[in-house]
């Protein structure tokens, strides 16, 4: 029997001086990746559209970590993050587009322009410009790209078209960039949430008609029994950064306590 201080000791070297540049790190899922990312030995630079949440999340990592206000939507902004992270650590072996926008719920007939165009920016352009800037980094690494979708990309939602459109196009875009890479040595995968408390899926609660019955409702889409919180999604990233997965991409991983088997209704 393998004792716990022995898989302690692997926990902390997997991604021992790896530097993974993550999007979207300074709360909910992302947080959790920074925190899992940290612990696993790398050093982490999270890039988030707010100044005092990107400082709050270098505190709790602490100074050897950086973190860079950034607006993941303009590329001008991205590719000046992408050479400061070289500037500051000199080279970057993961990229990580975790940033994502999940509002409006709504029909697609009734979602208006302006609304289209942000979810479109923020959720698949961010990754556009990650890759523009960052791919000659991660070819000279050989390093990876995760994407964090959702499992709407593959079964839809209701009252969520747009939203679901972009985590659609997350998934067909992880799997042609892991073709187009793999000549590099540069693996892309994603990763697949069904629920998981963060606040933008609180954020998402409150619009819908009857917020109270939210919370049982994430709990039974989940076969596993409950709605996770953002570690369980942390340990799988981590596990697609690291050498132990040096022979998967162009994954679309489920972590989702089973959701895609189907969603249930209890009777």
């Amino acid at each position: 029997m393998i004792k716990n201080s022995k898989i302690d000791a692997l926990k902390t070297t997997l991604l021992s001086g790896k530097i993974i540049f993550l999007t979207g790190g300074s709360m909910g899922i992302g947080l959790e990746c920074a925190k899992a990312y940290a612990a696993a030995g790398a050093y982490v630079v999270i890039v988030a559209s707010s100044e005092p949440s990107v400082k709050e999340a270098v505190k709790q990592l602490g100074k050897e970590h950086h973190g860079i206000v950034c607006d993941v939507s303009s590329g001008e902004e991205v590719e000046k993050a992408i050479l400061e992270t070289l500037d500051k650590f000199g080279r970057i072996d993961a990229i990580h587009n975790n940033a994502g926008i999940a509002s409006p719920s709504k029909p697609l007939h009734e979602t208006s322009d302006e609304e289209w165009r942000k979810l479109m920016d923020v959720n698949v352009m961010s990754v556009l410009f990650t890759t523009r800037f960052g791919f000659e980094e991660l070819k000279r690494t050989r390093g990876c790209i995760l994407n964090t979708s959702s499992l709407v990309g593959e079964i839809g939602q209701e009252n969520h078209a747009a939203y679901s459109a972009t985590k659609g196009a997350l998934n067909t875009l992880t799997k042609s960039m892991a073709l187009d890479y793999a000549r590099y040595g540069v693996r892309v995968n994603a990763v697949l949430p069904a629920g998981v408390w963060t606040p933008m899926l609180r954020e998402w609660s409150k619009e819908q008609s009857d917020p109270t019955s939210i919370e049982k409702y994430l709990d039974d889409i989940h076969p596993l029994g409950y709605c996770p919180e953002g570690d369980v999604i942390a340990d799988a990233c981590v596990f697609l950064l690291s050498d132990q997965s040096r022979f998967i991409t162009g994954t679309i991983l489920p972590v989702s306590g089973g959701a895609e088997l189907g969603y249930r209704r209890n009777l």
